[in-house]
């Protein structure tokens, strides 16, 4: 490997993989298809940025942030990650907005799931 393989890999990490969620109870998958972009990518450190920016303006004057206030930063930034998915509702699309995102997020097996796929560089190597 390569200087230059590591560049490109970061650079390919904004093109996201693809995230099949699994259904906790059964083990399956649910179909439900989210793009995630990878921990090196440009996208990423954005969104980290961006949770740490929160982080100061959702501190009080001696420099605390609430847990509350954490735990929704924390989701803005791994929503953030997530760039296009295709979902569906009684057999129709959901549209994919930040709101959305965010909703789906709110339920703990989700989010662990893009969290832990989001950080692991293996879902994002080279290809072929």
């Amino acid at each position: 490997m390569e200087l230059s393989d590591v560049l490109h890999n970061a650079t390919d990490q904004d093109k996201g993989a693809d995230l099949n969620l699994i259904a906790p109870w059964s083990g399956e998958p649910t179909g439900m298809i989210l793009t995630i972009v990878g921990p090196d990518s440009d996208t990423a450190r954005r969104a980290d940025i961006a949770f740490v920016d929160e982080l100061a303006e959702l501190a009080d004057e001696d420099g605390r942030v609430s847990a509350e206030n954490r735990a929704k930063a924390r989701l803005n930034a791994l929503s953030r990650k997530v760039i296009r998915w295709d979902v569906k509702d009684e057999g129709k699309p959901v549209p994919f907005e930040t709101k959305a995102v965010l909703k789906l997020l709110t339920v703990g097996w989700v989010r662990e799931q893009v969290d832990a796929f989001a950080g692991d560089h293996r879902n994002f190597g080279p290809k072929g």
